[in-house]
């Protein structure tokens, strides 16, 4: 196995990664196809298909990481992963994204230490809570979308062909808005949400927009990443204009999946302490974890 003979993640490639995730669900958003494409730009993933399964790259400021084979377990494939997770992966060559696949690791190499990421930690709620948003623990937000509905006369509809370019417009002020050229991982932001507009009904995403008097305040992009969850890829708003719309936009995008889906994933927190505190206060059912393996330790498990 040779990282040249990996491909770039494309829009031609949309099927391909259907089929294969029907029969092998995914968990994490990282892995979707829609966090792929879109995101591409970014991250430059990267996939190769052997006996069955579909590898996975990423690389991001010039560091390289591997993902466990997706698809039938093969011990074999994994060591010629870790194999070439060491000749050209970064620091931490190995990512596990998903509880299966760090149950298969550790059970090949009970010697390998695999470290959590908890940045990258998906958080994952129950649509109904979202969409509902009942007892005491959503009582705070509960009072910030019903002030809002007082104040404001808005409706939530569905992204369409017909309104997809009020979306773009929306994007461009809100771009404004954050100074997003100004600031890079806003600016790579910008590209990939304004490349998911682009691409919308070929990418297979669908959305939400709140509109107030006519004029787009809030929108969100989902993705399937199972046939139990989907994903919020993206949620953009203006606060500063309509306190409480974030809210609204989550719990109306939520009511909006109600019937299709279990679970909505909303992504990680990065990190980011304002973040962390937004997801958590919406009270997550479960995480879905992330964990890598170093370079050193991945040399010292194949002796």
């Amino acid at each position: 196995m040779r990282f040249s003979d990996f491909k770039p993640v494309s829009l031609d490639d949309r099927d391909l990664f259907l089929r294969h995730y029907r029969q092998y669900p995914q968990v994490h958003s990282d892995n979707t196809f829609a966090n792929m494409v879109c995101w591409n730009h970014y991250a430059d993933y990267r996939f190769y298909e052997a006996e069955g399964t579909i590898i996975l790259s990423s690389t991001i400021n010039g560091v390289t990481s591997f993902r466990p084979p997706i698809g039938p377990r093969n011990p074999d494939l994994v060591a010629e992963v870790i194999d070439l997770a060491v000749r050209e992966g970064g620091p931490s060559p190995l990512l596990v994204l998903d509880p299966g696949s760090e149950a298969w690791i550790r059970e090949l190499y009970p010697d390998l230490p695999l470290h959590a990421d908890r940045d990258y930690f998906d958080y994952i709620y129950r649509t109904e809570d979202l969409a509902g948003l009942h007892g005491r623990d959503y009582a705070t937000i509960r009072r910030q979308v019903n002030r809002f509905g007082r104040e404001h006369a808005y409706t939530v509809e569905e992204i369409t062909r017909e309104n997809i370019d009020e979306v773009w417009e929306f994007l461009v002020i809100w771009c404004e808005w954050r100074d997003c050229d100004s600031v890079p991982i806003l600016a790579y932001e910008k590209d990939a949400i304004l490349f998911a507009v682009n691409h919308f009904l070929d990418i297979g995403l669908m959305g939400w927009i709140v509109r107030i008097e006519g004029t787009i305040g809030a929108i969100s992009v989902v993705g399937p990443v199972n046939e139990d969850m989907a994903v919020v890829h993206f949620e953009k708003a203006l606060p500063e204009t309509y306190q409480g719309i974030y809210q609204v936009i989550t719990t109306g995008t939520a009511a909006a999946l109600l019937n299709r889906y279990r679970y909505i994933n909303r992504e990680c927190d990065m990190g980011v302490p304002g973040l962390r505190e937004s997801k958590t206060r919406y009270r997550p059912a479960y995480m879905v974890e992330v964990h890598h393996a170093t370079r050193d330790d991945l040399e010292a498990c194949r002796r």
